[in-house]
This record gives C-alpha cells, sequence and structure tokens, in this order.
C-alpha cells in the first residue's frame, strides 16, 4: 500500500510520486489549505490538501488525529523559510493527489506529546503510549542493539540455540516463578531465572559458542527498576581462558555501541578487583565518571572514645571517609538531606567534618561535634589519607561493612551528579575481577555461592574452599558501565570433584546435590571441556543508550513495581474449572487491593 515510509522521503525525491501510509499525528486547518502531519515509525511527513481536488478536500477536512490514513501525491520542497531542520522529511511536503481514511479512531486518552503524564496512565494505555515519537524510537534503538549483538556473535562462530522455558525448580537465588503441571498432579515446572545450566550442559555436548538473545524470570521483591521478566544476552564458550572470555566480550561491546551509538568506548577497558572497587568507591559497579573516592580509616579511629568509630573498628565493621572538596560550603539543610539519604541503605546517621583550616587538628580549625572525641593521632591521619584541605568537608560511615559500603557508595554518586564532581566523559566502562567465591548468611549460619555455585574458584584456591572460604576468590567477572552492571559472568566449573567441593563448602550434601544437580554432575563426568560465559542485560543497556529514566521505557509491554501488567490487568484469576485440572485448591480466596499510586 506504500511506496515509502513518511521519514524516509527527502529532497532526493521530489518530483516523483509517493504513497504514504500512517496515522494523522496533527491536523491544521490554514484558511483553505489543510496540513495533516502524517506519522509511522519511522518519522514525520507534511501532507498538503489544496482545496483543488474537491472530493479530496472534503476527506482532509474530517480527519481528526490518530485516523489511519493512506496518502498518494507529489513531492515538492516546502517553500522558502518554511524548511524543519528537525525533521529527516523538513526539506520537503506532500502535496496530496489521493487521500483515504483506512480507520477512524475515537479521541485518545492523551496527546502524543503531552508531558508529564503518570507511569499508570502510560501502561493502562501502553499502545498509544508506544505511538509516541520517543518510545518509538527507543524500541527502534531495542533492536538495533540486539540486531548488533547478533551480527558481531554471529561473525565470531557463536551459534544461537534456543534453551527451554518449562524447567526445573533450583532456588539457589530469587525465588522462582511455578508452573503447575496438569499431567503431573502435584508438581511444578520453574520458568528459568537463567538458561545457566543448560548452556552448560551445551558445552559438555561440543556446541563450543552459544548464545541466546531470552527471557528470564525472577520472583524477585519489589525493587523501583526491576522486572519480574527481562531479556539477557546469554553466551556461553569453551577452551578459552577468563582473560580472553573477557577480551572477545569487550570487543563485543565496544562494536555493539559503535555500530547503535556511534560511539567509540575505551580500548581496554580499565581492570579493577572486587576488593579494591570496594574500598575506593563502596560499590562492585562504580561509576567512574564521579571522581569522589572513598578513604579507609578504620585502623585510625579503633581507639577513639567516640564508640559510633570504635565500635565498628573493633567488631569487624568498618569506618571510611568521604571527602567534599569544597564541601564546607554545604548548608547544614544539605548535610540534613544527605543524612536522610543514606539512611535508606541501613545507615543510622552520616558524621562530619568541616575543615575550616587543615593545619589546625582542633575545633579552632575543624568543625564538627565529633572532633571533641576524636584524639589528635587520628584526626591527623584523617586528614592526610583523605587529602583534606582547608574549605573541605569530610563525611563518615561507620558501621557494618556492607551498610557503609552501600550509604557512602550512594552517596559518593548522589553528590557527585549533584554537585558536579564529575569527570565530564560520557562512558566510563569497567571491567571488575576476583570477586569472592563465598559469602557467609549470618541468618541461616552457612556460606552461600557470591556468584553462583557453578563458578569456578582462583587456580590454587581450592583448598580454601575447605580450609578459609572467606578468603577464596572466584574467576568471575562483571562489567559495569557509569554505575550500572551490564553483564557478568564466570569461568564455570567442568571437573564433578571440583563442583562437589563447591557444593560441599556450600552445605548441599550429597543427596541434595544429585536431586537438584544430578543432571549436570552426571555430564560433567563425561568429558566437560573447560568453558565460561556472561549474561549481558538487554534492558539496561538500551535504557542507558537512550538515555531513558526507566527501564520500563525500552520494554514494549512491562510490568510494574508490583509486578503488575496495567494493559492486560494480568495477573488475574482463573476459574475453578482450570483450578482443577492443574489439581490446585486455593486455601482462601484472596482478596487484593492495590494502590495503584505506588506502582
Amino acid at each position: 500500500m506504500r511506496t515509502h515510509y513518511c521519514g524516509e522521503v527527502n529532497a532526493s525525491h521530489v518530483d516523483q510520486i509517493v504513497s504514504l501510509c500512517g496515522w494523522s499525528h496533527r491536523r491544521r486547518d490554514h484558511g483553505g489549505v489543510i496540513f495533516i502531519d502524517l506519522r509511522d515509525r519511522e518519522g514525520l511527513a507534511q501532507v498538503v490538501c489544496d482545496p483543488d481536488r474537491p472530493a479530496m478536500f472534503k476527506v482532509a477536512e474530517d480527519v481528526r488525529n490518530e485516523y489511519v490514513l493512506k496518502v498518494t501525491g507529489k513531492v515538492r520542497r516546502r517553500p522558502a523559510g518554511t524548511e524543519n531542520a528537525n525533521l529527516a522529511s523538513g526539506e520537503i511536503e506532500i502535496l496530496c493527489h489521493e487521500l483515504e481514511v483506512l480507520n477512524a479512531a475515537v479521541t485518545p486518552p492523551f496527546q502524543l506529546d503531552e508531558d508529564n503524564l503518570s507511569e499508570n496512565v502510560r501502561l493502562t494505555h501502553r499502545v498509544i503510549d508506544l505511538r509516541r515519537p520517543q518510545m518509538q524510537k527507543n524500541l527502534m534503538l531495542r533492536y538495533k542493539v540486539a540486531m548488533a549483538f547478533r551480527r558481531f556473535l554471529d561473525g565470531k562462530g557463536f551459534i544461537d540455540i534456543e534453551t527451554p522455558m518449562l524447567t526445573k525448580s533450583t532456588p539457589e537465588g530469587a525465588r522462582d516463578y511455578l508452573v503447575p503441571s496438569r499431567v503431573h498432579p502435584g508438581q511444578f515446572f520453574a520458568l528459568p531465572q537463567s538458561p545457566q545450566l543448560f548452556k552448560q550442559l551445551l558445552m559438555v555436548a561440543g556446541f563450543d559458542r552459544y548464545y541466546q538473545i531470552t527471557k528470564c524470570f525472577r520472583d524477585e521483591d519489589l525493587r523501583a527498576d526491576r522486572q519480574p521478566e527481562f531479556t539477557q544476552v546469554d553466551i556461553e564458550t569453551s577452551f578459552l581462558t577468563e582473560e580472553q572470555i573477557t577480551a572477545l566480550m569487550e570487543e563485543m561491546i565496544r562494536s555493539v555501541f559503535n555500530t547503535a551509538l556511534g560511539v567509540d568506548l575505551p580500548n581496554p577497558f580499565p581492570r579493577m578487583t572486587y576488593a579494591e572497587a570496594m574500598g575506593r568507591y563502596g560499590s562492585d559497579k562504580p561509576d567512574l565518571r564521579v571522581t569522589l573516592e572513598l578513604t579507609e580509616v578504620t585502623d585510625a579511629v579503633a581507639d577513639v572514645a567516640f564508640k559510633v568509630f570504635s565500635g565498628p573498628a573493633t567488631s569487624g565493621g568498618r569506618v571510611a571517609a568521604l571527602r567534599i572538596p569544597g564541601g564546607a560550603s554545604l548548608t547544614r539543610g544539605e548535610i540534613d538531606g544527605y543524612t536522610e539519604f543514606v539512611k535508606i541503605y541501613g545507615a543510622r546517621g552520616l558524621a562530619y567534618i568541616k575543615v575550616n583550616d587543615a593545619s589546625k587538628l582542633s575545633e579552632e580549625g575543624l568543625q564538627s561535634p565529633i572532633v571533641k572525641n576524636l584524639h589528635e593521632a587520628a584526626l591527623k591521619t584523617i586528614i592526610e589519607r583523605t587529602g583534606a584541605q582547608s574549605g573541605d568537608l569530610i563525611f563518615f560511615g561507620a558501621d557494618k561493612t556492607k551498610v557503609v559500603n552501600d550509604a557512602l557508595g550512594a552517596l559518593r554518586s548522589k553528590i557527585g551528579h549533584e554537585k558536579g564532581y564529575v569527570n565530564g566523559k560520557a562512558w566510563e566502562p569497567l571491567w571488575v575481577v576476583d570477586f569472592p567465591m563465598f559469602e557467609y548468611d549470618e541468618e541461616n549460619k552457612r556460606w552461600s555461592a557470591c556468584h553462583h555455585p557453578f563458578t569456578s574458584p582462583k587456580d590454587g584456591h581450592e583448598v580454601l574452599m575447605a580450609t578459609d572460604p572467606g578468603k577464596c576468590l572466584a574467576k568471575a567477572y562483571d562489567l559495569a558501565l557509569n554505575g550500572w552492571e551490564m553483564g557478568g559472568g564466570s569461568v564455570r566449573i567442568h571437573r564433578a570433584d571440583v563442583q562437589e567441593k563447591v557444593f560441599q563448602a556450600l552445605g548441599i550434601g550429597p543427596e541434595e546435590q544429585q536431586a537438584k544437580f544430578g543432571f549436570l554432575l552426571d555430564a560433567l563426568k563425561y568429558g566437560a571441556p573447560p568453558h565460561g560465559g556472561l549474561a549481558f542485560g538487554l534492558d539496561r543497556i538500551v535504557t542507558m543508550m537512550a538515555g531513558a529514566e526507566s527501564i520500563r521505557d525500552v520494554i514494549a509491554f512491562p510490568k510494574t513495581q508490583r509486578a503488575q501488567c496495567l494493559l492486560t490487568d494480568a495477573p488475574s484469576d482463573v476459574d475453578e474449572k482450570q483450578l482443577r485440572e492443574l489439581h490446585i485448591r486455593l486455601r482462601q480466596k484472596v482478596e487484593t487491593q492495590v494502590d495503584l499510586t505506588k506502582s
């Protein structure tokens, strides 16, 4: 029905007859001449309807916004001075010869150029929201990014293989979404949190380079920018070392950014150990655009009278300082605001020192309620290590290590962007390597896997799994960009005896190993090659590229923060017949009242 997309017609088509199809974005009647901005996924084209063709003109008079139209006409240049440099078709217009209304439309719930729409309104009327030019641009970018991944991986010999969506429940991380089986009463499938085990099995099967752009599912607690279903670029490869895998993936990310955005990322990406990232930035995905850093002062305050500092310093916690150059000019209201901010991350408060005169280690030069409780040696060490100068401000975090890292890491990023402590670079990628293999779960009094239980320990660290799990490092690596985790992965365990030792360290006994992972352990005994891989979050990557406010702005039909689809009203009740077929009986009728203002 069309010869061109609206956004493709330009000055090279002058004097040609074209046919366009799309939606009436805007209709303007200028005293006898009607202008229609016709819109499709590629952009807008201005259509001019004059009264020289009465039948066509009468149709144009009845056109309203969002009518579906077919236009045939002659391309001509716009009159001088009326060009629109913001449009690809801004130099031309279409003199309408024929106009057909393919379908009328009722008035939409909002104008497509309307600002400040609530997200609930947008998600309830998602089909209309997706017509908005920005959303069209975002989803076209998503397609372009996905294709860039595919082309690179195809070119490197990777094979796209689908893995099951109905699989076995192995609840080691987030909660599974369960699917009841009709033909196996009382038994359940789980939707995959990741294709992890299947891609390892594909390596054992000899498909040494696999990828898949696939949906994954996690029934997580509500978070602002998480989705219960999300898309990842899943990759696994055999016979490559940790360094070779990260080098190949780095080449891929540079290629994707260049293809999709025309951006040249650094070559090579910097690398940093997990311990250094946490020490300097309080985060394993630090935003390197922010120039502020944390300073370790735990040892310096272990013997001070101020129990808020000495308590954590002598009980395995952390005391860290965050120097804000020129920060002494911050108002008390701003400091109070930052204090409330860190409480979100579990901090009980935010101590600070205003450095009025760095040469005077007393209340005369250092302004703060805590100075009188810190001896001169501690103050001297703090000033020297932070490099504080007169006019600076130093914030402190003192608590369990995780609380300090979370609170000061977030505060560092917040102040850095709000107050301009940034290096001016648009993109700052970083490989974070040498993650801990295990972390201790205080609640359950056991060790758990930091990454997942199939991650290989660093060479020579196998013995630590039994003697000192807390010091065991993993062949795990994450790629961070501008404070976001783009993706992460690891070299996997390819020997059954090592995998069993990891399970033992995690307190997973032989019977549980066999019940949950027997199929993997059995496969590893049949000549599994050394292998490893990564998974990149496609939604997050496109969100960063698009500069979108929310991950939901780059997903066609997302869920709310409450894991609901407002468009289809899912999840929803099912009838009693369906429940009986699935051998399910509800304990009681659940009455759900949803506060949509919190969605």
